[in-house]
């Protein structure tokens, strides 16, 4: 009932001039203004009507506009004084501001906003409003938030790389420690000392072999799941995300862009009617009364196409809010998975890195053993007894 109601706002001096045409009534507002419905507009109920006239003078009662809609001249279907419609454009324009053909709230006018998730520094609350990048293009919240996505995917990946080098230090260090076990270097060491000498170099192989494993498990445990994890539908899945909100933000700015058309319409059959009423009041013609009606029409009509795009408007910016409020939760959800993913995995890293220590210690640990048990003079005693050339001393000869 709310787009077939035309409203009309006349002047004192109006209201006693001009009589009500057929299927027009008058209503008076709180604030002793006089509004002027028709009631006759075709396929709508008698309920339809006057809920449709209560909604218009609660709607302008509250705001001083038409229902929630900013971006709209401050002039009322019909004709309006000229000191009025300044009036009323003044009081809209401290309420509402459209940027980029979305409408918000003045807020040092308007009371604050309750967040939809206070105290959560939600994505559904803090990315409304467009911003500059530093080239100065225009970069909607929106994107704001999917460029976070991709960042955090580049960023998983560039950990991944990470990984892989230090399995690469952890190959090569292996192998650089296996081959180094094998050097043939203080072979012929003896004795117990031998003995701790020869079980070092093998726990270099113990060590290396270590290492692999370390690397190994870095590969299936840490690096693979990076590289995994959120694969090549990812960005597909962001592009979609993209898309949606971008042609609900392109259908925005064409119902803006019909409201706006359908304003400058409506302000043009006002002038034409306002030029028609003076003409009745000082009597030029006889057509003039014909006229004014047929006027007074058109205006009635260009309401009626202002209103019915200020309510296409209305509904894509709720469409729009509403996708904005669910895909932000979503996004706000893949990046607290995000998180929590590599969280896990790096601590994985951080569990194989500290087995690694256990496992590297206890190959010294024979090692240890070993060089407690080095004794010089079993070592001597050894060595005497392998190598001895006879126990017999010299003694002084005879004459």
């Amino acid at each position: 009932g709310f787009l077939n109601t035309v409203h009309l706002l006349f002047s004192q001096t109006e209201i006693e001039s001009v009589s009500l045409p057929v299927g027009w009534k008058s209503y008076i507002s709180p604030e002793g203004r006089k509004y002027y419905v028709n009631t006759s507009t075709k396929g709508t109920t008698d309920k339809e009507r006057r809920h449709g006239a209560m909604e218009m003078e609660e709607s302008f009662d509250a705001e001083g506009s038409f229902d929630d809609v900013s971006c709209l001249s401050p002039q009322s279907p019909g004709s309006t004084s000229p000191a009025r419609r300044q009036n009323k454009e003044k009081e809209i324009k401290e309420t509402k501001i459209t940027i980029n053909c979305v409408t918000f709230p003045v807020s040092m006018s308007a009371p604050e906003q309750q967040l939809l998730k206070p105290s959560e520094w939600s994505y559904c609350d803090y990315f409304w409003a467009d911003k500059r990048d530093p080239q100065g293009a225009t970069v909607s919240g929106f994107e704001v938030l999917l460029q976070k996505q991709l960042k955090g995917k580049q960023m998983q990946k560039e950990m991944a790389e990470f990984i892989r080098e230090r399995i690469k230090i952890e190959e090569e260090y292996a192998k650089n420690l296996s081959k180094l076990s094998m050097f043939p270097m203080a072979a012929q060491e003896e004795g117990t000392l031998g003995e701790a000498w020869a079980q070092l170099k093998k726990s270099l192989a113990d060590e290396a072999e270590v290492h692999l494993k370390f690397s190994s498990k870095l590969q299936c445990e840490v690096e693979k799941p990076l590289l995994t994890f959120r694969g090549d539908n990812f960005k597909k899945d962001m592009k979609k995300y993209d898309h949606h909100i971008a042609d609900l933000r392109k259908q925005l700015v064409s119902r803006y862009a019909a409201v706006e058309k359908a304003r400058k319409a409506l302000a043009d059959r006002q002038k034409d009617l306002e030029v028609k009423t003076q003409q009745l009041e000082i009597k030029l013609s006889n057509k003039t009364e014909e006229d004014i009606k047929k006027a007074r029409r058109k205006s009635t009509q260009a309401g009626d196409d202002l209103m019915r795009c200020v309510d296409l408007y209305n509904q894509g910016q709720s469409k729009w809010f509403e996708e904005m409020v669910t895909t932000s939760l979503e996004l706000e959800r893949l990046e607290v998975e995000r998180v929590e993913t590599i969280q896990q995995l790096l601590r994985q890293y951080t569990t194989l890195r500290h087995e690694t220590d256990m496992f590297n210690q206890s190959t010294m640990e024979p090692v240890d053993q070993l060089l407690q048990s080095v004794d010089p003079a079993k070592d001597r005693e050894l060595w005497v007894k392998e190598h001895k050339t006879g126990d017999l001393r010299p003694v002084d000869m005879d004459i």
